[in-house]
């Protein structure tokens, strides 16, 4: 078994850093933040993300790992490193590699013997010579070293069974033996495993996300048509999905994607091909696309309940999708806002991602039960599909609103039983 350092406690590095814990490994998570490394050495899970506090409570109990702020005391031992740190996008899209940068840093001084630095966070074409150059600039001990890419394909709200799960294992390698080593490391799994260069690695991650991104914005432009043409955009889904060349996965149409990967990386993937003298039409079009998604959705509250001042919307669901609460790029936060703009009062209600959505909606009233949230309402607003919403009492939920208007932005529930129950039912190509 191997002993491995992962840099970064965020989402990626704190479930590899379980998984590969639980695998038998023997497993340091180096974090700059001393509060949260704290926390997690005492069995606090600061994500709300299914089945890892359990993972995490189970490998810190065995010894399999730990935590610490100290990269002197991590990185030396470790026969692995891996780079799990944030790489945000700026307004132009361009990655912010700051964390990459320093991270390398502070490897390159503390590297001993021969280690193998894996970039597992998100990361522009040619980073991995970027890393390779920082760490050989800190070294002064002799320590050999050599720089894999290996990207993730983790979705929030399921990240532990997807790397328990993986579709492929993807590794990128100056050569192959490096990567092998690698490949060791995800052998319990069973997953099949590409070997290519780093920068071919590299471009899979962003090529794979864009494509995703690029499906959800397709069927939310047929959506607008159906709604034109009068056909019901789900049905055309699932008419679709039977080709096994298109598939149905991502074609749900609603009120777009959100979160910290599809929108950094179509946008980063955009400003590395403008960069590169390329015209990436298509990235635009679907970024423009996804930002037209929330705004027709205040477009149809508008029809129904014409001006929005003193207007009382009640919102389920907070977090850019179900099973999180991450409040990054969620498409609540600007439907909220541009409601809240308009003059309307907002009562909102989540699962889990009240908490995060406090500080960056402050105009809101956040409730205890959805139940609270539509009392005396003008309209209900669902953005995020907790199985909870699916589950709630509907009949209840008509009774206790001023008028039982209901914007489904994930086509969750079936038109015919809104009708029956009193509502007047608005979905997204329906």
């Amino acid at each position: 078994m191997a002993k491995i350092s992962i840099i970064g406690s965020g989402y990626v590095g704190l479930v590899y850093c379980a998984a590969f814990a639980d695998f038998g490994n023997e497993v340091v998570g180096v974090d700059i933040d001393a509060a949260k490394v704290a926390a997690l050495q005492a069995g606090h899970c600061p994500i709300y993300e299914p089945g890892l506090p359990e993972l995490l409570e189970r490998n810190l109990k065995a010894g399999r790992l730990r935590f610490t702020t100290d990269y002197p005391t991590a990185v030396p031992d470790s026969e692995f490193v891996f780079i799990c740190v944030d790489t945000p996008a700026s307004f132009s899209g361009e990655a912010d590699m700051r964390a990459v940068r320093r991270a390398a840093a502070m490897i390159g001084e503390h590297l001993a013997g021969d280690t193998v630095v894996v970039n597992k966070s998100t990361m522009p074409i040619g980073s991995g010579d970027l890393v390779t150059s920082i760490i050989q600039q800190h070294i002064t001990n002799g320590a050999t070293f050599s720089v894999v890419s290996n990207p993730e394909f983790l979705r929030e709200g399921s990240a532990v069974h997807d790397v328990l799960h993986p579709d492929r294992i993807v590794l990128g390698a100056d050569d192959r033996a490096t990567a092998e080593r690698v490949a060791e490391l995800y052998g319990v799994l069973h997953a099949p495993v590409v070997i290519t260069d780093r920068r071919s690695a590299e471009m899979i991650k962003y090529a794979s996300n864009s494509f995703l991104a690029t499906k959800i914005s397709f069927i939310n432009e047929m959506a607008e048509i159906c709604e034109r043409v009068g056909a019901d955009v789900t049905v055309v889904a699932r008419g679709m999905g039977y080709d096994a060349r298109i598939g149905g996965q991502f074609l749900q149409a609603g009120i777009g994607f959100g979160g910290s990967c599809f929108p950094k990386d179509v946008k980063a993937l955009a400003h590395m091909a403008q960069e590169s003298g390329c015209h990436p039409q298509l990235l635009h079009a679907v970024l423009e696309i996804n930002t037209d998604q929330r705004r027709r959705f205040v477009q149809k509250l508008q029809q129904h309940l014409g001006d929005l001042t003193d207007k009382r919307v009640a919102i389920w669901g907070l977090a850019f999708k179900q099973n999180t609460d991450d409040m990054r790029e969620s498409p609540a936060v600007d439907i909220i806002r541009m409601i809240e703009q308009r003059g309307g009062e907002v009562r909102a209600y989540d699962p889990a991602a009240m908490e995060n959505a406090r500080a960056l909606l402050p105009y809101t009233t956040f409730c205890d039960t959805p139940y609270d949230a539509v009392r005396a309402a003008d309209a209900l607003c669902l953005v995020t599909p907790w199985n909870e919403f699916k589950q709630a009492n509907l009949g209840r939920v008509a009774e206790l609103m001023r008028s039982p208007l209901l914007l489904d932005g994930r086509n969750m529930y079936d038109p015919a039983e809104l009708h029956a129950l009193g509502f007047t039912y608005v979905g997204v190509g329906r």
